[in-house]
């Protein structure tokens, strides 16, 4: 049969790294395809990495429909709940799939109401799932509400380099979401010079807000903000120098 990957579903979840992605090729080729590749019609929902590698080596794989799918939204909420319960997926991706989930819920269109049948049943089964709270959403992704409460914030105000870092691990969820604070020039910048000029990055903002929220008019605060404002106007300088060698290169 027709297989067809689309792509944006591919796209969805993170991709493997290159060490996951040679440990599934090792499985495969020494005991074959075992989970079947779950399809939605000729579209395929889930295994792509192992269609990919077996379609490349000819190892042979067997499918099975998921009839349930009525909409692409519908495909989503599943894929998402497939990978909140495997173990090999970071904190972080866990919180990203539930506030996308979050976001699925809370943009879908309230159906209309059920025809009166007289039964309370047919009732209820007309009822949308509700949106789940922040407190539901850490708990889905087994993590602390201030842990996805970081994540969210990653997502609003992180430049894509400080995304990157947090999934490399190079820098911790806590210590982004403190950077996501500064300006993207000097994100991109603290990213450039690696995990230590992150740390002390991190550790510049959270002294500086510690020192403003305590003593704002004396001159410690004073001071503070002003370091504050060097760092942000170093970072930038920095990324400036880093932008003009690239044009003159």
């Amino acid at each position: 049969m027709n297989i067809t990957v689309n792509e944006e579903l591919l796209a969805y979840i993170d991709p493997l790294t290159p060490e996951e992605n040679e440990a599934l090729e090792r499985s495969l080729l020494a005991e074959g395809c075992r989970d079947a590749l779950v399809l939605w019609g000729e579209v395929l929902v889930d295994g792509h990495n192992r269609h990919r590698l077996c379609t490349q080596h000819g190892i042979p794989f067997n499918t099975v429909q998921n009839t349930r799918f009525t909409s692409l939204d519908d495909v989503h909420l599943w894929m998402i709940e497939q990978h909140l319960g495997r173990r090999s997926v970071s904190d972080f991706q866990r919180g990203v799939l539930a506030l996308r989930r979050k976001d699925i819920l809370t943009a879908r269109v309230q159906p209309a109401p059920a025809e009166a049948s007289g039964s309370e049943a047919a009732d209820v089964s007309g009822k949308p799932e509700p949106v789940p709270t922040m407190g539901a959403i850490a708990k889905s992704a087994r993590i602390s509400n201030a842990t996805i409460s970081q994540i969210e914030k990653i997502q609003k105000s992180a430049a894509p380099e400080l995304v990157a870092a947090v999934k490399s691990g190079t820098i911790s969820i806590n210590a982004a979401a403190t950077v996501a604070s500064l300006p993207v020039e000097a994100q991109v910048a603290a990213v450039a010079g690696g995990k230590k000029e992150l740390q002390q990055a991190a550790r510049q903002v959270r002294e500086s807000k510690a020192v403003a929220r305590t003593e704002p008019e004396t001159p410690e605060g004073v001071i503070a903000r002003l370091r504050q404002t060097i760092t942000e106007l170093s970072a930038e300088n920095a990324a400036l120098k880093a932008r003009l060698a690239e044009l003159a290169a």
